[in-house]
């Protein structure tokens, strides 16, 4: 194969371009119509076979190779965030309320680009590549599943079947030149919790005849905290955070009822299940103490992300061979953030990587989901370089 490194230099200015697009025209989960038909455009003008509408607003381009061999996928999310941008970047969001503060337009492009490069070296290739471009990473935005659940039920991992899979995630908690690619977990798997207290409502000069759900979920919000403090193993990691809290009309009013939502974390399907059970006990527990009734409802929104070792030193000696100086960080970096590529690689092995994208000199270093969130968009090249060569090299 070719120097892909040097293509993908190359190539810089129409990656630059696409994300700069896209990060002026941000869209949220499956509404990425503008995105969406972009992407097809730019995968038809290369002759390649494009299937749209693929959970709802997903696009799969099908590169078939010169010669017999197995399917890969590749995977590149679309969405946006329901944040009001504050970089000023001259690529500003012009969709108020709506923003790219992820890097999920940088993958757009990343995307976009591969397809470019491999497409015109399909004769070299033993085998095939779906181009996955997911709608909805970023959360269900009302909906039952997110993206890649959505894409796997309309078949994406199937006619044909996907053998592997490969992922990645520019990362603005490192700087541009970091590589990661690592054997194992990388990403937590996630739940979302809601939990409904009712009491008895009342005057708040009278709390004697009421049943004060107030006190009630100020307790369980305390009590939780000591799953991860007390009954997890202290090696195995875990997160319980209860981010939002809803109760009440009045200062002189108790109310009937009040709420909590938040979010749990694990990797170790024993220590989720652990998590679990003792959320549900603290819960009904604390509220009966307390002559509330509880009302629970928890979902899982994606599984752990975890890299089959073998396509992760595949991706390892690709990363080394196009970056000869730079240090290939193999070292387990856990991150509890969640990511629903989870659900396809529980399914199909493959290895989701990280590509440093911050620049503390030039002040891109906000992290992610932050309304002043930019990447130093040289590494949109490294992106680009390292999926293209990881993919060909899966297909040797």
């Amino acid at each position: 194969m070719p120097n892909f490194l040097q293509q993908a230099k190359d190539l810089f200015p129409y990656t630059q371009a696409l994300r700069r697009d896209f990060h002026r025209h941000p869209e949220l989960g499956f509404r990425e119509i503008r995105t969406s038909g972009i992407v097809a455009k730019e995968l038809e003008a290369l002759g390649i076979e494009v299937t749209k509408g693929v959970g709802k607003t997903g696009v799969v381009g099908y590169l078939e190779g010169g010669k017999p061999g197995p399917t890969i996928l590749l995977r590149f999310d679309m969405d946006a965030l329901p944040i009001t941008e504050e970089t000023g970047a001259e690529y500003a969001s012009t969709n108020p309320g709506v923003m790219h503060a992820c890097g999920h337009d940088g993958h757009t492009a990343i995307g976009l680009t591969v397809a470019k490069i491999l497409n015109e070296h399909k004769s070299e290739l033993a085998g095939s590549v779906k181009f996955c471009f997911q709608p909805s990473e970023e959360g269900t935005n009302g909906e039952e599943v997110g993206g890649a659940l959505m894409m796997m039920r309309d078949g994406v991992l199937d006619s044909p079947k996907v053998e592997k899979t490969l992922a990645l995630h520019l990362w603005n908690d490192n700087p541009l030149g970091w590589i990661h690619v690592a054997k194992g977990p990388v990403m937590a798997g996630a739940e979302l919790f809601n939990v409904k207290l009712t009491g008895k409502g009342g005057h708040g000069a009278a709390p004697d005849t009421a049943v004060d759900p107030v006190v009630c979920v100020a307790h369980i919000t305390a009590a939780l905290q000591t799953i991860v403090a007390r009954n997890v193993p202290p090696l195995k990691p875990a997160v319980v955070s209860v981010t939002s809290i809803h109760a009440g009309t009045a200062f002189n009013i108790i109310p009937q009822t009040a709420e909590l939502n938040g979010t749990i974390r694990t990797f170790d399907p024993e220590v989720r299940q652990l998590v679990l059970e003792r959320f549900h006990q603290i819960v009904t527990g604390i509220a009966s103490s307390f002559g509330c009734a509880a009302e629970i409802a928890t979902q899982q929104v994606t599984a752990p992300v975890i890299n089959n070792e073998d396509v992760a030193a595949s991706v390892q000696r690709s990363a080394q061979a196009i970056f000869p100086d730079t240090p290939i960080a193999d070292y387990a970096y856990l991150t509890m953030g969640a990511e629903d590529m989870g659900w396809m690689q529980e399914k199909v092995d493959g290895c989701y990587f990280f590509i440093g994208s911050a620049n503390a000199e030039k002040n891109l270093n906000y992290n992610h989901h932050h309304p002043k969130f930019d990447f130093d968009e040289q590494a949109l090249i490294h992106g680009v370089a390292l999926m293209a060569t990881a993919a060909a090299d899966l297909l040797k």
